[in-house]
């Protein structure tokens, strides 16, 4: 496995206090509660939402449809560092966030990233498990403002869809998504 397993993952508790941390791998073998996030990005002129297929060679969900972009903030690590560098990393994005709440003002040239609320969950994969704490966030941003160059080894498809198209696709096709979407995209559609 590479560098990127390496990570040293935010242990929390329920109330995302921070209890510790440990090595990626160590921490899903352990199914440790581990701080998480999820990013949306939505097209508010188009009114489509980006989804990824994982890769296939992803350690878990490879080949489901997710949001964006997700990951874990690492020891160290504000989570809008955490954003900016996993938007880059899985889908070639460089995107000045800002995380903002309610109706916070946004500083000029930075793009909004708002908190749509955060989840906890467990999915156990056998000898691994998520056990996160997901704090999930939507960006607002054209597709056409986007140039998108995934990372292959993290992305195997791109797709925006609308909300029908989704509604749709998740109805007939719930097991195509991984498994945290379905809980993320609730709290996101609340803010659209």
């Amino acid at each position: 496995m590479g560098e990127a397993q390496h990570e040293q993952l935010i242990w929390v508790d329920e109330n995302d206090c921070v209890i510790g941390s440990g090595e990626k791998m160590e921490t899903h073998r352990k199914k440790q509660l581990h701080r998480a996030f999820s990013i949306f990005i939505w097209d508010p002129q188009q009114k489509k939402l980006l989804l990824q297929k994982r890769a296939l060679g992803k350690y878990h969900s490879g080949g489901l449809w997710t949001n964006a972009c997700c990951s874990h903030p690492r020891k160290g690590q504000t989570m809008e560092q955490a954003l900016r560098e996993r938007l880059n990393v899985e889908l070639g994005v460089d995107l000045p966030l800002q995380i903002i709440s309610d109706n916070q003002a946004v500083s000029a040239g930075a793009v909004a990233a708002r908190e749509a609320g955060r989840f906890c969950y467990f999915a156990d994969f056998g000898a691994l498990a998520e056990h996160e704490l997901d704090h999930v966030y939507l960006v607002e941003q054209s597709a056409d403002a986007l140039t998108l160059s995934p990372d292959p080894e993290e992305v195997a498809e791109l797709k925006w869809v609308s909300l029908a198209e989704l509604d749709g696709w998740m109805e007939n096709n719930p097991e195509g998504f991984t498994a945290w979407f379905s809980l993320a995209w609730a709290l996101v559609c609340k803010l659209l």
